[in-house]
């Protein structure tokens, strides 16, 4: 570029046009002034030459035909689309595919077909709902007229569709994905290779994707769509890249086609690294520019040709003696050792096999602070990173917890880290190279062979060996923050699914010292009814907390948290509560306090003071959990670690999609629910959930699913994406009518929508029992057809009569069978037989812990070692689960102890296989009184 020129040039003096000319002609570039005058045209309609030469190279794609009408259509594209593409969650490559070469994924596509045929495909044609969602082509999904009653062979014709080539993917459009995507590998062949999947499956979650359809409505593998974020980040930043390379005009042919064999945002770096705007010129550019390039490719072809005294020019800086001259081939021949695939391969085979690991010191700067007495807060933050003043790991046995707890203590200059590679790596790889990949082709001098043991040893040095370090902490810390938000993602799932304590008045209390003890009392549809402030004081009478008529007290775990519980304890001993059966339970109150003074509390309840709105919201998390948390953001909730130390946006997503699914789900009653819950129901968002209630306010209850097509914003998309996971339960329907007593508005003609030439739309104003269940309303046909082989109606949905009639159906004929008389799936089928089965208001929560109420209190100075102790599951780590067993310190399992024959088969496959809310029963292996902690054994887990 124009700013590197300025920081360094040759002595001699050359005007600006012809010296990027030299520039462009010392790069290998012959037709340099035909690029600058192309190079205009590329800003306005991005068509290169090059283009067309992409289906001939044998990488991870089977042999086509090309589809040249599109190529420059899908080249437009690439400067609209990708600055609107998001980078999703980021991982690196295996390092099987990294190494990848044509011949491994010939290998690969031989297998692919081997298992490919007829049986199979015929086979899967019948398996699935997932996958028969698989089949729905776009016509069906924009389908203007909402209907979902088309027959279940179209939906198949893809899983049946010529050996292994999905019909609504055809070659064509694989090739134009190809080509948007600008790459060498078939972005479709690689995610079959990764994730064990056929290719026609992968295939069409990229269609699914890439037609903007949510997770939950798919159905499928989460894997499979975490790959395809990955890939979507990866070319999004090598186009940037590419664009950035262009615009500077060191863009070459040889560079291009460098940048889109990378398999990995590393490889990607480190090929990109010397080009980055405001670094210097590298040294191998520098000798590049001085025209020494024909000299290193002069060296490892043709040695005995070479003369270097004939590069000599006398008052050139960097050509004026044959030591400069030397030196300048040196740093290219490094420059192309380092960036060789054969060679970065060789040397990682070498790092594979030895003994490569990670070791942190504490840092002179943070010594020094602490030898100088600064302010405390510091030396703590010091003290807590003792365990790494010393530490050295394997590579590949360090734990994740150890990996961001290294990062975190870098970041804030208390450690110095670094990747201690052995020394017999360097001998053996300086040997390789100059005995076989760099040795050259013919007889060459000793001042040459000189030349090449130099190279190779600068190579190694200066590039090869920071990028070896580069690699493994992204690795490391790549690997660290998958871990720590899967963490994450499960700890949450659980805390979202504990199942809700319905049907009893609750008070809430969020306990503190200065302000006293704020109580709620909550009614059993979640609505507050009183609320009250008391003081934990001799001068207190209990006497005004008895004529509360509550059965249940769920009591914050902040401060004063011990000491409420003692009260109420007491309270229960002494029964002043009589004749009420009453017990109480501690839940985590993180987030509540925050959630008190948000927009969404303040509009909720307008006339509440803050600290009361908190022992509103702690009352509803036990009461309702999900409903309540979703009001939070979930990284406030309180659950996992390491929470700053991995990639906001990372975390963020993974969170956002586990609520949800969680959400999507479990449900939700559409008549009751809050606009912020429904605005986490896969396809609808905030201006959807906005819209519903303004249509639920206006026009009363809905009456059934077809109402929600009336509702402004809704469009046929998102109608089918929402409408499985939408309830009218006819309970809650009755009830409304009854609290308004008034019946509700069903305009007769509504209003024709606007855009795209819609009309209105006709619904039904009768109530439809099978909207109450999780049938999405596509099945509803095939529902009907079934109920009709086993002689019930949709009037027996629930009822033990229909699942008598039902079980003994499936037992005459399998599920197999009835699914080929329907003309549907068996997993299709199975979801209608649970939604036909399950009783009225079914919570798939119910087969869930719930929260543990108790009437005593016990201390940890009670707790012996030896002990056996029941609890239950609070927060998870990566190095172990905290255990709350009721003595206001949570201990901690190791998860060294926690083993797999202490595990249900169920839970054997997970990481850490423990999660938020289960029961266990544990062992007390020792008690610090005076640290505070608790040491526990995992006996089991309780079922």
């Amino acid at each position: 570029s124009d700013e590197d020129a300025e920081e360094w040039r040759p002595p001699k003096p050359k005007s600006k046009a012809p010296n990027k000319t030299a520039r462009g002609t010392a790069t290998g570039e012959k037709k340099t002034t035909a690029k600058k005058t192309a190079k205009p045209k590329e800003a306005k309609a991005p068509k290169e030459p090059k283009a067309p030469k992409v289906p001939k190279e044998p990488k991870l794609r089977a042999p086509r035909k090309p589809a040249a009408g599109r190529k420059t259509q899908a080249r437009k594209k690439v400067d609209n689309d990708y600055r609107e593409k998001t980078g999703g969650i980021q991982t690196d490559c295996p390092e099987e595919t990294r190494a990848e070469e044509s011949g491994t994924s010939v290998r690969t596509k031989e297998e692919v077909r081997q298992t490919f045929s007829v049986y199979n495909y015929n086979r899967w044609a019948d398996e699935g709902s997932s996958q028969a969602w698989l089949g729905v082509k776009k016509e069906e999904v924009d389908a203007e007229d909402f209907t979902f009653d088309e027959p279940c062979l179209k939906k198949q014709k893809t899983s049946a569709a010529c050996m292994g080539r999905p019909t609504n993917l055809p070659s064509s459009e694989a090739q134009s994905l190809r080509n948007e995507l600008n790459m060498n590998w078939d972005l479709i062949e690689v995610l079959s290779h990764l994730t064990c999947v056929e290719r026609w499956v992968c295939a069409n979650i990229i269609m699914l994707l890439r037609e903007e359809n949510t997770v939950p409505f798919m159905v499928l593998n989460v894997r499979c769509s975490m790959k395809q974020k990955k890939y979507e980040s990866y070319t999004f930043i090598r186009f940037r890249f590419t664009l950035s390379l262009r615009k500077d005009g060191v863009l070459t042919t040889e560079l291009e086609q460098n940048l889109r064999n990378c398999h990995s945002a590393d490889e990607l770096d480190h090929v990109y690294s010397p080009y980055k705007k405001g670094s210097k010129l590298t040294k191998a550019r520098r000798a590049k520019a001085l025209g020494l390039e024909d000299a290193a490719s002069a060296l490892m072809n043709t040695p005995h040709t070479l003369d270097l005294r004939a590069w000599i020019k006398p008052g050139t800086e960097g050509l004026s003696s044959v030591e400069e001259v030397a030196t300048g081939v040196e740093h290219i021949l490094a420059d192309m050792m380092a960036k060789d695939p054969e060679t970065l391969t060789y040397v990682k085979t070498l790092c594979e096999k030895s003994f490569v690991s990670i070791q942190s010191s504490v840092s002179k700067s943070a010594l020094k602070e602490k030898e100088q007495a600064k302010p405390q807060n510091k030396n703590k933050d010091i003290d807590k990173f003792q365990l790494y003043f010393d530490f050295t790991c394997n590579i590949q046995r360090i734990q994740p917890h150890q990996t961001l707890a290294i990062n975190r203590g870098e970041s804030l200059k208390i450690l110095t880290v670094k990747v201690n590679i052995p020394d017999r790596v360097k001998s053996d790889f300086t040997r390789w190279c100059i005995n076989n990949r760099w040795r050259p082709k013919t007889f060459a001098k000793e001042e040459l062979h000189a030349i090449i043991r130099n190279a190779v040893e600068d190579s190694y040095k200066r590039l090869i060996l920071p990028f070896l370090t580069r690699s493994y902490r992204t690795k490391l810390t790549s690997a660290a923050e998958k871990e720590s938000i899967a963490m994450f993602v499960r700890n949450l799932r659980q805390r979202l699914l504990v199942c809700p304590v319905r049907g009893c008045v609750i008070m809430g209390v969020d306990p503190g010292f200065r302000h006293g003890c704020k109580l709620a009392i909550l009614s059993p549809t979640s609505n507050f009814s009183e609320v009250d402030v008391f003081f934990l004081n001799p001068q207190f009478s209990p006497l005004h907390l008895v004529h509360i008529s509550c059965s249940r007290v769920v009591i914050g775990n902040g401060t004063a948290c011990r000491e409420t519980e003692s009260f109420f304890a007491d309270l229960i001993s002494r029964r002043y509560f009589h004749p009420l059966d009453v017990s109480y339970c501690i839940t985590n109150e993180a987030g509540a306090s925050i959630y008190s003074v948000s927009p969404e509390a303040v509009q909720e309840m307008p006339d509440l003071d803050p600290n009361l709105r908190s022992a509103v919201s702690i009352g509803r998390r036990v009461q309702d959990p999900l409903a309540e948390l979703v009001k939070i953001d979930p990284k406030h909730i309180g659950i996992g670690t390491y929470q700053h130390d991995v990639s906001a946006g990372a975390l963020k997503t993974a969170l956002d999609g586990v609520v949800q699914e969680c959400v999507s789900f479990v449900g939700v009653d559409i008549n009751i629910c809050s606009e912020i819950l429904m605005r986490h129901v896969a396809g609808l968002n905030a201006g959807r959930a906005r819209s519903i209630t303004e249509w639920r306010e206006q026009h009363g209850p809905f009456i059934n699913r077809e109402q929600l097509k009336l509702v402004k914003g809704m469009g046929p998309k998102s109608y089918q994406q929402c409408a499985g996971f939408i309830r009218i339960n006819p309970q809650t329907l009755s009830s409304v009518r009854s609290s308004s007593n008034q019946a509700p508005e069903v305009p007769e003609k509504p209003a024709a929508k606007k855009g795209k030439g819609k009309t209105g739309v006709n619904v039904s104003t009768s109530f439809n029992p099978l909207d109450q269940t999780c049938i999405h309303p596509e099945s509803y046909h095939v529902a009907q057809r079934f109920l009709s082989l086993v002689g019930g109606s949709v009037d027996q949905i629930g009822s033990t009569t229909l699942k008598h009639c039902v079980e003994n159906k499936v037992k005459t004929s399998s599920v197999e069978e009835l699914a080929r008389t329907l003309d549907t799936t068996p997993e299709t089928l199975k979801l209608i037989i649970d939604g036909l089965t399950q009783p009225p208001g079914f919570d798939i929560r119910q087969n869930f812990g719930q929260a543990d109420f108790k009437r005593g209190v016990v201390s940890m100075s009670d707790l012996r070692v030896g002990a056996v102790l029941t609890g239950r599951v609070d927060n998870t780590a990566l190095f172990g689960a905290f255990v709350d067993i009721g003595v206001g310190r949570a201990g901690l399992i190791h998860k060294s102890n926690i083993t797999l024959d202490k595990l249900p088969v169920s839970q054997r496959r997970r990481s850490l296989a423990l999660g938020p809310g289960e029961r266990v029963e544990v062992r007390v292996l020792n008690v610090d009184l005076q640290r505070g902690r608790i040491g526990l054994d995992l006996i089991r887990v309780l079922q």
